[in-house]
């Protein structure tokens, strides 16, 4: 009985264990996208259901009313061409906004009363509505983009500051040590040491800033749209709005939910899976 075991031992090293196979489901499910997916179908099939239930398309129009409100927009080119003019302008007021904060927290980083003036202006500013300022970046820079770049530039600037600051204040004494040792200094600390280190809350904070910077686009243009006669996204949806286009207005809200969830998950994601991801700083 012992030889016979053995031997088949000898034929079969490996552990003679049976896999059970894993359902189809299972296996849709461990997939994120396959989640995130069903959760959108639940909502579209609700947001049907309760507009047919309403019957109301002047107060709530179906999902497949808006659908089609939105492929006629993109095939005219009309909801196109004002996506990129809200893009255009969003991307310069987001790229101002992140170069002033960085400078400002150079100047934070530098000395104590730099400190000092960066938490007091953040304390005095971060709490103001980007949109309040509006009417006073008319007045004083006219109607125009530049209007809108000020005000984008101020939903921007004060949290990512904010977390260059604290990025950088988290950074390890440990790892600043190894930095002086290999004796970088100026840049190429920064760049090799610090940067690196905080990425993490720089991620958070440029996700932060475009967040507001978008919602901030969209309400601005709304006000700038009535008194330019011109704008992008969110004056597609006043201009519609006015004239009784429901199904066009919920045109235009999706697409600034489709653009928001297009830059987290092929941008933000894609930045944080090929870096923060990589080097085992998030899981």
């Amino acid at each position: 009985m012992t030889d016979k075991f053995f031997d088949i031992a000898a034929r079969h090293p490996e552990p003679l264990t049976t896999q059970v196979p894993i359902a189809l489901w299972r296996r849709l499910y461990d997939l994120e996208w396959c989640r995130r997916l069903l959760v959108l179908t639940v909502l579209a099939a609700a947001w049907q259901t309760y507009s047919r239930w309403l019957d109301n398309a002047l107060l709530f129009p179906s999902f497949t009313e808006t659908l089609s409100a939105l492929i006629d927009g993109l095939k005219s080119g009309v909801l196109v061409d004002r996506i990129l003019t809200s893009l255009g302008v969003l991307l310069l007021g987001y790229a101002v906004g992140l170069g002033i904060a960085v400078a400002l927290a150079i100047v934070a980083m530098s000395s104590k009363l730099g400190r000092d003036l960066q938490a007091t202006l953040t304390a005095m500013f971060n709490p103001l509505p980007a949109i309040a300022l509006l009417p006073v970046a008319m007045l004083w820079i006219g109607l125009g983009t530049g209007s809108l770049v000020f005000v984008l530039a101020h939903s921007v600037i004060w949290s990512f500051s904010l977390s260059v600051i604290s990025g950088f204040d988290g950074v390890s004494p440990t790892l600043r040590m190894v930095g002086r040792n290999y004796g970088l200094n100026g840049i190429a600390y920064i760049w090799k040491i610090l940067i690196p280190a905080a990425f993490p809350s720089l991620l958070t904070g440029l996700r932060l800033g475009w967040a507001f910077a978008w919602r901030t686009l969209i309400a601005a243009e709304l006000v700038f749209g009535v008194s330019a006669g011109s704008g992008g996204l969110g004056w597609y949806i006043y201009e519609n709005k006015n004239q009784l286009e429901i199904a066009s207005v919920f045109a235009g809200l999706s697409s600034v939910i489709i653009i928001g969830l297009v830059v987290e998950y092929l941008i933000f994601r894609l930045i944080e899976a090929k870096t923060v991801r990589r080097w085992g700083m998030a899981t």
